[in-house]
This record gives structure tokens, C-alpha cells and sequence, in this order.
């Protein structure tokens, strides 16, 4: 285990190095769930009860998402540029590389989530703090894994990357709508609210709405952390095998 957290300190120290160099892209990055919170937001207002409370949690799941799918995208210009190939040669723990990785993409989102949520807060969004912090590590567990996935994704499209664009552009998005984070599914058509619900995404955001409403004992809090250890182990397995046989 102290191998293990060692070599996911080296890989992380590695990764974050070049974003302390450039803390503005951080904020940059931000740009558009700040964007969703204060227009779509305020649209949103009085439509779906407290809709802040509603709503900012599902800004956070969004930022989930598209984060680690960033971090994969860092991994497919290495493999390109051949330094991960130099990565592999050293007796780094495989599992410890993904998870390094993948803890900055989280540490950013992090840094962010509270951003967000203190930027809501003048607008009416009411702070439980034991549910908040059990949100987001809720959302660390997810985003590994999705982290996980998207480095699969970078190894199997090397060295074109076509792959990649495609499920990044053509496959979040449409995930993200059968969750429900922008908009209420329960006024949807009954075939898209069947949709939703094979959608692991849709639970998380559940969980998330209802941790951060402080009601850590909803069912959904249960479904939702289950949906996420899930996310987790099948990518870091598939991450695993990706980088032991593909690369």
C-alpha cells in the first residue's frame, strides 16, 4: 500500500505541475458551467421547486463528466508524442498511474465545485455542509472511474485519436440529458424516462441532489454511491488491462 500511494503521488505531482504553471486555465475551464448556473439557472427558477438546490448539483456532476474526459485527452497527446512509452518503462504501479491521473482531473474538479457553490450561495442556494462533503467525495469516486474510462478511450484511438473525438463529442452530451441535470425528467415522454433509468449517470445525479439537500438517508444517496463504485472498479479494471495490452 505505501508503494501504492507513493507511485499515485509521483504520477500526481507529475500532472499537476504544469496547471500550477497556469492557474488562469483553471478558471478558464470554468467558463461554461458558469455559464449553465446563472442563466439556465435563473430560468430554472420557481420551475423545479428551490432551484438552486436543485440545480447546482447537477452543474457539478457535469463538470464530472467532462473533466476526466480532459484527462484522457492529455493521455492520448503523451501517447502520441511517445512520453508515455518512457512512463511505462518505470516500475510505477499501473493502477497507481490511472489513479494519479485521474486525482488531478478530481482535485481540479474540486477546486471548482466549491467556486461554484460559493458563487451560488448569494443566489439562494442553502449550504449543508456534511452533505456537501458527501457529494463531492461521492463525485471523486465517479470521476475516477470515468477518468479510467476515458484513458481506455485515449489507448484504443492512439495514434488518430478518432475514437476518442467521437465518443467524447457524441456520447457525454446525450448521457448528460437522460441523467436529468439540465431539466426534470419526470414531465419527460415515458419512453425517455425508461432511458434514463438504464442511464448509471441519472442515480448519481439523484444521490447528488439529495446529499446536498441534506438528506444523507434518501434511497437514492444508497443507489447513487453503488452507481459510482461501480463506474470505478469496471474502469480501473479496463484501465488495468488497457495499459498492460494496449499500449
Amino acid at each position: 500500500m505505501t508503494t501504492f500511494l507513493r507511485d499515485t503521488a509521483t504520477v500526481f505531482t507529475r500532472e499537476f505541475r504544469p496547471s500550477l504553471r497556469n492557474p488562469a486555465g483553471l478558471l478558464f475551464e470554468m467558463g461554461q458551467p458558469l455559464l449553465f448556473l446563472f442563466l439556465f439557472g435563473s430560468l430554472l427558477d420557481g420551475a423545479v421547486g428551490s432551484s438552486w438546490q436543485w440545480f447546482v448539483p447537477g452543474i457539478l456532476v457535469m463538470m464530472c463528466l467532462t473533466g476526466p474526459m480532459s484527462a484522457g485527452y492529455t493521455l492520448l497527446v503523451e501517447l502520441i508524442g511517445g512520453a508515455m512509452e518512457r512512463l511505462l518503462v518505470t516500475p510505477l504501479n499501473r493502477t497507481a498511474m490511472l489513479v494519479g491521473k485521474s486525482a488531478k482531473a478530481m482535485l481540479t474538479l474540486l477546486v471548482q465545485a466549491v467556486l461554484i457553490i460559493a458563487l451560488a450561495i448569494p443566489l439562494g442556494f442553502e449550504l449543508h455542509a456534511a452533505g456537501v462533503v458527501a457529494g463531492l467525495a461521492q463525485l471523486v469516486l465517479f470521476g475516477v472511474g470515468l477518468g479510467a474510462f476515458s484513458f481506455v478511450l485515449a489507448i484504443k484511438s492512439a495514434p488518430g485519436g478518432t475514437l476518442f473525438y467521437i465518443v467524447s463529442q457524441s456520447i457525454v452530451f446525450p448521457l448528460l440529458l437522460l441523467s436529468g441535470v439540465l431539466l426534470p425528467l419526470e414531465s419527460a415522454p415515458g419512453w425517455l424516462r425508461a432511458a434514463g433509468q438504464l442511464n448509471p449517470i441519472t442515480y448519481i445525479v439523484d444521490a447528488q441532489r439529495a446529499l446536498f439537500a441534506g438528506d444523507l438517508t434518501s434511497p437514492s444517496v444508497l443507489y447513487g454511491t453503488a452507481a459510482a463504485c461501480a463506474v470505478a472498479a469496471i474502469g480501473l479494471y479496463l484501465g488495468n488491462r488497457a495499459l498492460r495490452q494496449g499500449v
